[in-house]
């Protein structure tokens, strides 16, 4: 079946350039619930960095520890403002001579700028190769079968506030196996297997997998279940790691201090950060149309938060991903535009 792209369905929308589906994404989803099948993911930014100190100065700019970060080793790390709002979230992989960046679509550029600004003295040389290399992600039950043995994901324990000094190892908190292939590499994460190949080498990557392909429509799909945030989706100028999950993920909370480290400490050790992710159930009976993002979640006619992602899931029907006031319940009755919301309880 023919690939019908995101732009012909969305031109404004933030992932143009790869297929939206190839006909039937309820189909597509279903394929990557049950059994495997191959993403282009080919739109996120990809940003390399060479140079003897390329993991100790990432470790000093950012929120992750990376200093004892092993060859064909990942994890995940943010660039926060001086107020600890995040500004970029990147998937980190080094392979011994280089640290590879893959990042949200568009976000490449100003990401390179900020590095460039932070390189000083070190030896270190940052570059955007996204015209070079393409990220393809193979999602389902059977994704690590279809390329090697590659060990689960491991997430370390999140302390508790006010924790004692020595509880968080001196480590990534996220680590994702990663083993070279198809002339780059493939690394095993939550939602599946991403491969890094040549952008010239994807249709021959593809063929050799042999495997169904599914379009980004049906990877949402799976991310949104797993409650799973994107940068400028679920996200606004003023969010917080914390407010989205992403703490175990991408940030050390014993490290050395990094541009909005103090925000992370006061907001971890108050327990309380303002808003918190949640999915939403919507009843779909007011518009089969998912809402936009960045639409209105309202209680009692007051705004209590945003919705990001929203999409039509092949068994949970309507669902979305919002970004809601921590204060708001689980059992509060929402609405979203004419449409009913309820949240799914964590």
């Amino acid at each position: 079946m023919k690939a019908v792209m995101i732009e012909d369905l969305a031109p404004d929308s933030r992932d143009a350039g790869v297929p939206a589906h190839f006909g039937d994404p309820l189909r597509e989803q279903r394929l990557l619930a049950t059994e495997v099948g191959l993403v282009d993911r080919g739109n996120r930014g990809i940003i390399t960095i060479s140079g003897a100190d390329r993991l100790t100065w990432l470790h000093s700019i950012s929120t992750q520890h990376l200093t004892a970060l092993k060859p064909w080793q990942g994890t995940e790390t943010m660039i926060l403002s001086p107020h600890g709002h995040i500004e970029h979230h990147a998937l980190v992989t080094d392979d011994g001579e280089t640290t590879w960046l893959d990042v949200e679509p568009g976000t490449g550029p100003d990401l390179l700028a900020f590095l460039e600004r932070m390189r000083f003295l070190l030896r270190v040389e940052p570059a955007d190769v996204t015209a070079s290399w393409a990220l393809l992600t193979l999602t389902g039950p059977s994704a690590v079968a279809k390329v090697m043995d590659l060990d689960p994901p491991s997430l370390a324990l999140v302390p508790g506030p006010k924790f004692p000094a020595g509880s968080v190892p001196p480590l990534s908190t996220s680590g994702y196996a990663v083993k070279p292939a198809f002339g780059g590499w493939a690394r095993r994460g939550e939602l599946g297997v991403d491969l890094l190949v040549p952008r010239e080498s994807v249709e021959a990557v593809a063929g050799e997998l042999d495997v169904p392909r599914a379009g980004l429509w049906a990877y949402e799909a799976m991310r949104v279940e797993a409650r799973r945030a994107r940068l400028g989706l679920e996200t606004d100028h003023r969010t917080l790691p914390a407010e989205i999950g992403l703490t175990a993920q991408a940030v050390h909370l014993e490290k050395g201090c990094y541009r909005g480290q103090e925000t992370i400490a006061r907001v971890h050790n108050l327990g309380r950060p303002p808003r918190r992710l949640a999915l939403l159930h919507l009843d779909g009976v007011a518009t089969d149309h998912p809402p936009a993002p960045g639409t209105d979640v309202t209680a009692d006619g007051r705004k209590v938060g945003f919705v990001g992602t929203a999409l039509l899931h092949h068994e949970l029907g309507m669902i979305a991903l919002a970004l809601l006031k921590r204060n708001i319940s689980d059992d509060t009755p929402l609405m979203i535009g004419e449409s009913v919301a309820a949240i799914d309880p964590e």
